[in-house]
This record gives C-alpha cells, structure tokens and sequence, in this order.
C-alpha cells in the first residue's frame, strides 16, 4: 500500500469522524442539564402567574405587555444551576427568581431575586445584582443585546455570572428550595416595563 493511498484513507477516515464527535461533545456539555425553553418552545414547562402577555416569537418566549407576571416552574429545585440566555430592552423589569417559597404570590423576600433592570432606581441592586442580597457594583448593562445568566445555589452560597463576568457571590441561608420564576415586571413609577425575551433557559439538579 503505497503512502499517498495511506495518507488519503487517514484524511478521508477524520472527516468521516469528525460530525460524530462535534455531536457527542455537544451532547455531553448538555448532560445532566433540563432544557425548560428552547427558542419558541417551552412555555408548557410553566405555569403563570398575573397578567404578562407571554407567547412564542421570533425565536423565543416573549413578553412586553401587562402590569406584571410570571412563568413559574412547575418543579421545585434545592441546589442547582441555570443557564439562562434572554435579551433585555433598555427599560426592561425583570429577572430570575430563584428558591421560590410561595409559587402562587412571588416577591423580592419569599424568593432570591437575580435581577434584570437596568434603570432601576437603586442600581447596586440593578442588573447582575441578588437583590437585598448582594450589591452589584459597577451595575452592568443588559439593554439591547442578547446575555447569558449563569446562577448557581448550592446550600447557603449564590452566585451570580453575566456573560461570563461574576457579578454576585452571597452566603444566605434564609430560602432552601423552590421553583423558579421568569418575570415580567413594571418600569420606574409602574410604567409598562419593556420586553424580555428567553431564548434558552436550562437547570441541572447538584
């Protein structure tokens, strides 16, 4: 068998091979984790609470309307992680709360809030910040873009990354479990608050 012929087979055997691996690399980065939205998908992993004009668009699950809501998880969680991938507009009130003790009335002390706000009024507990937890400082800008949240809860320690920048870091053993919220919340003196957008949203069990 002559080297050219050898060289070639071995070329011809790693492009075969190579879509198989790229496959079973994404599907390990992806083990252990539960997708909740995927794109437009995923609003019947949710149950919701008030009025917030959920639906699937372009791509995500949206909402832009209604004087507050939320898309609560329909399971409990402990300890565990999110990814979460959601663009924000300028004006936008929202957030993820987390270890949600009450799923039938969700606020700022019977949850952790992992906010999204921009323009909140106090900005040390705006964007990137657990609110009445830990301060976020300086508070970074979400508006406009798409962002990736990374939170983890594991016992009495929360942290929080945005776009791969720690932004939170908290010990607080005051809430131990329960579902998690996507909110839709009102503006500055309770004007409309502006769209938030999920594109993915992903939890895994520790």
């Amino acid at each position: 068998m002559n080297r050219p012929f050898v060289i070639a087979l071995g070329l011809l055997f790693i492009a075969l091979m190579a879509p198989g691996c790229a496959s079973m690399s994404s599907s390990q980065s992806d083990a252990g984790w539960t997708t909740l939205i995927e794109g437009a998908t995923g609003l019947d992993n949710w149950n919701r609470l008030g009025d917030a004009n959920w639906r699937a668009e372009d791509g995500a699950v949206v909402a832009d309307k209604g004087k507050g809501g939320f898309l609560v998880s329909k399971n409990s969680y402990k300890d565990f992680q999110i990814r979460a991938e959601f663009w924000a507009d300028h004006t936008t009130n929202s957030g993820i709360f987390i270890r949600c003790t009450d799923p039938g009335k969700i606020t700022g002390t019977n949850a952790y809030e992992v906010n999204i706000y921009d323009q909140r009024p106090e900005p040390a507990y705006g964007t990137g910040a657990i609110v009445n937890v830990a301060k976020v400082s300086p508070m970074p800008k979400a508006g406009g873009k798409w962002n990736t949240y990374e939170i983890t809860a594991r016992g009495s320690r929360l942290t929080v990354v945005l776009n791969g920048v720690q932004t939170a870091d908290a010990q607080d053993s005051k809430l131990a479990q329960g579902p998690v919220a996507l909110q839709f919340g009102n503006g500055p003196s309770d004007a409309p608050g502006g769209v938030i957008k999920w594109r993915k949203v992903q939890i895994r069990p520790l």
